[in-house]
């Protein structure tokens, strides 16, 4: 049965104060939503800011990334995204947060993203994140009060691969250690190796190389929910 999974992206333009332009990077939205789209499940777009979100890693060589760009659907909703507070967490089956290093700006303890979050999880929905996007899980917190990644295993883009970036005196703060600080159990991989962990329904992923394992975990869990939505 076809479900509905709903891609978040930052709107966050500036990469601290480097000069440099950042976004949503396009990799991590395109590859995910092809894996959901070619498995029969609509998806649909949403940004922290709404409108036309920043985008950052665009090869059109990559033929996922022209086929996402080129979908009609896809480029009428890129151009006016609607803001997590105007999006009903009921109608989603899963929300997949796609990274880009301006999720560090304005992804964590952001109240819109972590209500879209936990409603969709505790509606027996799945929470997915890849490479910087799990910067969208911190201070997410559950109806009983807990963070959403105390206890679990998560991936997320490392220290060291913070590191090898140049960008760890650059973003507001090594994301693989906040989680950590809120109770995560971080499980790192090689540096720039594909990587992702399921812990429930929790999938998450250490960087780009990841976003297509991630949706595919997605995918895999979409015939064991049971999730109770809205009609459309």
């Amino acid at each position: 049965m076809s479900k509905r999974i709903l891609i978040a992206l930052t709107s966050h333009a500036d990469l601290g104060e480097t000069g440099r332009t950042t976004g949503f990077y396009l990799p991590e939205a395109a590859h995910p939503w092809e894996v959901f789209t070619a498995a029969g499940h609509e998806v649909d777009l949403v940004s922290v800011a709404g409108g036309n979100p920043p985008r950052d890693g665009e090869d059109l060589t990559d033929p996922a990334q022209r086929r996402f760009l080129d979908d009609p659907r896809i480029a009428a909703q890129l151009a006016d995204t609607p803001t997590p507070d105007a999006v009903d967490a009921s109608r989603y089956d899963a929300i997949f947060f796609a990274g880009g290093h301006g999720t560090m700006w304005d992804f964590p303890d952001n109240p819109a993203l972590a209500t879209l979050a936990q409603q969709i999880y505790e509606n027996g929905g799945v929470v997915a994140a890849v490479c910087h996007g799990p910067a969208a899980l911190v201070g997410v917190t559950l109806s009983d009060g807990s963070y959403l990644v105390d206890g679990k295993r998560v991936a997320a883009f490392t220290n060291a691969e913070e590191e090898a970036v140049g960008l760890t005196g650059v973003v507001p703060f090594l994301l693989a250690d906040r989680l950590t600080e809120q109770g995560a159990r971080h499980v790192p991989a090689d540096t720039f190796t594909a990587h992702v962990v399921r812990d429930g329904r929790l999938v998450t992923g250490q960087n780009p190389a990841s976003s297509r394992g991630v949706a595919e975990a997605v995918v895999e869990l979409m015939p064991t929910l049971h999730t109770e939505h809205v009609s459309l």
